[in-house]
């Protein structure tokens, strides 16, 4: 290093891009760290059912499963960044891997609901830690030049790993047992945990901040968000305010949000800081990922659920047909960080918003016949448009601001994204009950006697029936969910176009970005 300064200018700037090998080799380690944190969220969803019944519970209580994890991601995520500066990234992410590694083993290993749940909750909240982190890493320990590369990398992880964890739970439960989706889990999580503690020197703790933990702040934010979370995922089920405990939670909700906001602009050390939100790049990028985020988990849920409620595909079936959207984000993240460098991020951000829009407007027209080919096109569209909107949008809001302000954004700019995908999974879940009620209502007024068609659909039900017991009334039965079959589908063409109009009109925020600068694109010029 001692004739670093005697070197060329040319020659400082080509050593300060070069990426060191154990560098990047712990980056990977911690994306992959990343990437089953991510999973776990998705990965129990195909497999419900055969957990619901190992542990003989209710199809309520087995809904914890997934939300208990998501709660207490989503209160772990934006404190990450403070954690993240007080320990530093080694010990924090040693810390978040191995907590998420035991909570691993004993989800595996829980006889009872109870016992799951808590497992869950502890997982999502020690395992959450993961994720922000390696997106703080990645836009402040390699250069600016190189973000095309780094960029393509979580990105795609972030996207790829909730669309393929019904695949691998569906595979995971079928080849094995639903243990195993946890168990799975241990001896890449130990090998991740000692990998980072032996390898990773990307930063110094700051013990000091301790001192000035805000107590208050965590109680807030976890009452805020926990609560919000609970109000999501519950409401579009349970009436809204309409039920007790969803109303109460949304009181919570409300006065802990209130609290939280005047605590992090008042105390001295917030535990979160919020005026990062003042820079526009960074403001804009959060409300395009929020966006992104409802598309994100919305499809995710609502193509398996099509397929298991309408098709009545298996878990792996299910797998199987949503592979075409991760095998499509795979291929398109190389690309994707090619045009970064070349062209203007913004454009790339609109075109891939536009795909996705029109993968969702394919989804439109469906019907009870749509299988894998009717749904390879519009999967395809949308894993293409996820990674172009995706991965510009992160570098664009956390790669263009001071390397000092990253860790606490990174943990906003991924609570944002969370955020979108409860409120895209509460709309879409409202949106299919409601629109779906609609349509057998109208269904109900149009099949009735004066019909010829349903009279005869009904006569040739009777006739099959016969000698099966009470013919007409099996064949009204019969008639009836065919019925409710069809205005199901019809729901999901309505949430489909509801997705469509969104994502055109997002399409167009894009132009409120300001132009990222060229060492930002990954190009030479400055």
């Amino acid at each position: 290093m001692a004739d670093a300064t005697a070197a060329p200018p040319s020659m400082n700037a080509a050593a300060d891009d070069r990426i060191p090998p154990k560098r990047l080799f712990t980056f990977l380690i911690m994306v992959f760290g990343m990437f089953m944190s991510i999973l776990d969220i998705q990965v129990v969803s195909a497999s419900l059912q055969q957990i619901q019944a190992g542990l003989s519970a209710s199809s309520t209580e087995v809904s914890w499963v997934q939300t208990s994890y998501l709660i207490a991601e989503v209160i772990a995520i934006p404190l990450s960044g403070f954690l993240s500066r007080a320990f530093g990234t080694r010990l924090l992410f040693s810390i978040s891997a191995s907590g998420f590694t035991v909570a691993s083993l004993f989800c595996g290993f829980a006889s009872t609901i109870e016992q799951m749940i808590f497992w869950r909750a502890l997982q999502g909240f020690l395992g959450a830690g993961m994720i922000p982190t390696v997106f703080a890493s990645a836009y402040t320990v390699f250069p600016r030049s190189k973000f095309h590369i780094v960029g393509p990398i979580i990105g795609l992880v972030a996207t790829l790993a909730p669309t393929i964890g019904p695949t691998v739970g569906g595979y995971i439960t079928d080849l094995m047992s639903w243990h195993w989706l946890f168990f799975i889990n241990i001896v890449p999580g130990i090998g991740i945990t000692v990998g980072v503690w032996t390898l990773c020197d990307f930063d110094k703790p700051n013990f000091a901040l301790l001192d000035h933990f805000d107590w208050w702040g965590l109680l807030f934010m976890a009452g805020f968000l926990g609560t919000l979370e609970y109000v999501l995922e519950e409401g579009p089920q349970s009436q809204w305010l309409g039920d007790t405990s969803v109303a109460v939670c949304a009181a919570i909700c409300v006065v802990s949000a209130i609290a939280f906001f005047w605590r992090v602009l008042s105390v001295r050390e917030p535990i979160v800081d919020l005026r990062t939100f003042t820079d526009r790049n960074f403001g804009v990028g959060c409300l395009i990922s929020f966006c992104v985020g409802i598309g994100l988990y919305g499809l995710t849920y609502m193509y398996p659920r099509y397929l298991a409620e309408v098709r009545g595909y298996s878990p792996l079936m299910i797998g199987e047909t949503m592979f075409v959207s991760g095998i499509t984000m795979f291929l398109t993240a190389p690309i994707v960080g090619r045009l970064m460098a070349k062209y203007d991020m913004r454009y790339l951000i609109a075109i891939g918003l536009v795909l996705f829009a029109l993968g969702s407007y394919q989804m439109t027209w469906i019907t009870k016949e749509y299988d894998f080919y009717e749904l390879m096109l519009p999967q395809i569209l949308r894993g293409a448009g996820m990674m172009l909107a995706m991965v510009p949008t992160n570098t664009i809001a956390l790669g263009t601001l001071a390397p000092e302000r990253v860790k606490n954004a990174s943990g906003l700019f991924n609570l944002t994204r969370n955020l979108g995908g409860a409120v895209g999974l509460a709309v879409i879940n409202q949106v299919l009950n409601e629109r779906t009620d609609h349509h057998i209502s109208r269904l109900h007024d149009r099949v009735n006697w004066g019909n010829a068609t349903a009279v005869e659909t009904l006569n040739m039900f009777t006739q099959k029936m016969q000698g099966m017991g009470d013919a007409a009334l099996m064949a009204m039965k019969q008639l009836s969910q065919i019925v409710h079959r069809q205005a199901v589908v019809m729901g999901y063409g309505d949430a489909f176009l509801m997705l469509t109009v969104f994502y055109f009109v997002l399409s167009l925020l894009v132009m409120v970005l300001k132009k990222p600068s060229a060492t930002v694109l990954g190009g030479d010029a400055h």
